[in-house]
């Protein structure tokens, strides 16, 4: 009977020790990153920025006091282990929202899957397909092409340049990127003088270029994420062409200036403004948020933060938010509490859905940078 009764006041003692988050079934949410692969120069942070958040939360309580899991899964870059991944959180993980895929290509190959099992996807991509026409399940966080298309015709019309040049991957990201381009470079009051389009496994640009050299641009606009573009960036160089090189969001993280290496010198391009935290001006209202997070990423990972980080941050406080403000974890729920949200403060902007907008952004996501002897520097826009 003692031993008895001292089981039952150690199983008291137990219980009592336990917080109601780690009693509780926890929040489950997925996701699908290119952790490896050529794209995991954005999936590693996002991934790494997810879990960072995830364990921050569970040590304030959790999510409507349960314990947050984020079920993680690598698709390699590849679209097919993408749809794989998405099947498996949807039919063996029984997540209650999918956070990703990180390129435009692999999310616009799973999005009708989630879309098909009503459980809310919220992209880490870009491309403006994904949330045009909208879908009600289907969410993003990068700000999408076309806000940053305007950003570089924006700062090319102050230079005074009239005749551009564009040269874009063929994968996902790339080509709706081109159809942007296509669409308002023309509209915007500039001539489209050449569209030249690579492969994403391409190693040489040179035929390329050498073509937009003949059409005599005033500035050459690249799009596509690394590693082409740092191909791109050094085959310009030694062709000695000193035209000026835009290069698109896709690339806004220290790797492609390590990629390019001297070659990255004097390009600009549209980015995030955790790219440049530190830089902000102090009166900037969205600096503060933005230097605590570049600061607990580098301390907890000792690499430099990026725009892509942002990407996982935004898509999982999204998640967490919609979820608090519907007190439920249905998938149905959050998905109606996604599209109600109004100025979240994330690290990519200020977000606000609504029924007709699941991108959630406006013009002033984007500042532009220039390259300078190896680091990014604020430039008018």
């Amino acid at each position: 009977m003692r031993l008895h009764a001292l089981f039952c006041a150690l199983a008291a003692l137990f219980a009592l020790s336990v917080s109601p988050a780690q009693a509780a079934d926890p929040v489950r949410l997925g996701a699908v990153l290119s952790v490896t692969g050529p794209a995991s120069f954005l999936g590693e942070p996002e991934k790494n920025t997810i879990q960072m958040e995830v364990d921050k939360i569970n040590a304030a309580g959790g999510v409507l006091g349960r314990p947050l899991e984020v079920v993680i899964l690598d698709d390699e870059t590849g679209v097919n282990k993408a749809v794989l991944a998405t099947d498996r959180l949807l039919k063996k993980e029984r997540v209650s929202a999918i956070l990703g895929p990180t390129t435009s290509g692999n999310s616009l190959a799973v999005m009708g899957k989630a879309a098909a099992a009503k459980v809310p996807l919220i992209s880490c991509s870009a491309a403006e397909k994904i949330t045009k026409p909208v879908n009600p399940y289907i969410f993003k966080v990068a700000p999408s092409d076309r806000l940053a298309v305007a950003r570089i015709l924006a700062h090319a019309k102050k230079q005074g340049y009239k005749k551009l040049a564009i040269l874009t991957v063929s994968d996902g990201f790339g080509q709706a990127g081109r159809e942007v381009l296509k669409e308002l470079v023309p509209a915007d009051g500039f001539e489209l003088v050449a569209d030249e389009v690579f492969g994403p496994k391409d190693t040489d640009m040179t035929a390329q270029l050498t073509k937009i050299q003949g059409a005599s641009p005033d500035a050459i606009i690249c799009w596509g994420t690394n590693p082409g573009p740092a191909v791109v960036a050094k085959n310009r160089v030694q062709l000695g062409i000193k035209t000026p090189l835009y290069m698109s969001h896709g690339v806004a993280s220290k790797k492609f200036i390590e990629l390019a290496g001297e070659a990255a010198e004097g390009i600009l391009l549209p980015a995030g403004k955790i790219t440049v935290a530190e830089k902000l001006p102090d009166a900037d209202p969205e600096k503060a948020q933005l230097v605590a997070y570049a600061k607990a990423y580098e301390e907890k990972y000792h690499a430099p933060v990026s725009t892509f980080g942002g990407h996982g941050y935004d898509s999982l406080h999204l998640a967490v938010k919609a979820i608090e403000a519907a007190g439920s974890d249905k998938p149905q729920a959050i998905r109606d509490a996604l599209e109600k949200t109004k100025d979240f403060p994330g690290i990519g902007g200020i977000f606000t859905y609504s029924p007709t907008d699941h991108a959630g952004l406006g013009p002033d996501a984007f500042i532009m940078l220039r390259i300078e002897k190896g680091d990014w520097v604020i430039v008018g826009n």
